[in-house]
C-alpha cells in the first residue's frame, strides 16, 4: 500500500530560502537532525554541517541565517506534525472524554517514523525537542519572537487539546496551564526513563507515561 504524502507547512519567517524546496534544503534539514542529535545544539554548527553534507558552510546560510533560526525551524516542524496526528486522530470522534484520551495518548506516547514524509526521522526529532527546544525561548528575543509568530504550531497544539478539555468540563479553570504542563512533564518524564530512571516510574512494555497522565488529567478536572 501506497503511504499518503503530506506536506508540513511552516512560516517563510523561520527561513531564508524554504529547505523543502530543493534535494540541498531537504538535506540540510534531515542532517542537521542527525547532528544535533548527536552533539548537542551547542556543538552543532553550519560549518560541521556543511562539511558532514558534501556542501560549504554558506549553502546552509542561503537557507537559515543561523542556527537559532534552524532550531525554531525544527520546533514549529515538530509542533506542526504533532498537530495534523492530532486533528488526524481526534475530528471524528464523538465522545468528548474518548476524545481527550486519544489527544493525551498522542502528546505523551513514545513516537515511532511517520512514512509520510522521508526526509525527517520523527523519533530523532522528538528527542532533539526534549533535549533542546527550551533553548528556542529561554532567550532575550523571545517576546520578539513571539510576536512574530514563531510559537504559533506549538500554541495551537496546546489550544486545540484545550478546547477538548474543556469539552469534557466546560467550567474548568486552568485549560491551557493543564495541557502545557501534560506536554513538557511528559517530555520530562520521557528524559528522565532513558537517562535517571529513579526519578520516573517507567517499566519496560508499559506505557506509564500516558497512563499516568491520563489519570491526572481526568482527576484534575
Amino acid at each position: 500500500m501506497e503511504h499518503l504524502s503530506v506536506h508540513i507547512k511552516i512560516s517563510s519567517d523561520l527561513y531564508t530560502k524554504d529547505p523543502n524546496s530543493s534535494d540541498l534544503g531537504r538535506k540540510i534539514v534531515s542532517a542537521s537532525i542527525d547532528m544535533i542529535d548527536q552533539l548537542g545544539f551547542e556543538s552543532f554548527t553550519f560549518k560541521k554541517l556543511g562539511s558532514h553534507i558534501g556542501s560549504n558552510e554558506s549553502s546552509v546560510y542561503r537557507y537559515f541565517e543561523s542556527k537559532h533560526m534552524l532550531l525554531l525551524y525544527l520546533n514549529a516542524w515538530y509542533w506542526s506534525w504533532v498537530e495534523y496526528k492530532l486533528v488526524f486522530a481526534t475530528t471524528n470522534i464523538k465522545s468528548p472524554k474518548v476524545k481527550l484520551e486519544e489527544a493525551i495518548h498522542i502528546l505523551t506516547k513514545r513516537i515511532i517514523v511517520d512514512n509520510s514524509f522521508s526526509y525527517i526521522n520523527e523519533v530523532i526529532l522528538h528527542r532533539i525537542i526534549i533535549a533542546e527546544s527550551s533553548k528556542t525561548y529561554h532567550t532575550k528575543e523571545v517576546d520578539a519572537e513571539n510576536e512574530k509568530g514563531y510559537f504559533k504550531p506549538y500554541k495551537r497544539v496546546v489550544q486545540r487539546v484545550s478546547d477538548i478539555v474543556l469539552e469534557n468540563n466546560p467550567r474548568y479553570k486552568f485549560p491551557h496551564m493543564l495541557v502545557s504542563t501534560i506536554i513538557e512533564g511528559a517530555h520530562k518524564q520521557r528524559y528522565f526513563s532513558e537517562h535517571l530512571p529513579s526519578l520516573t516510574d517507567t517499566e519496560i512494555g508499559k506505557n506509564n507515561i500516558t497512563t499516568f497522565y491520563k489519570d491526572l488529567v481526568f482527576k484534575a478536572i
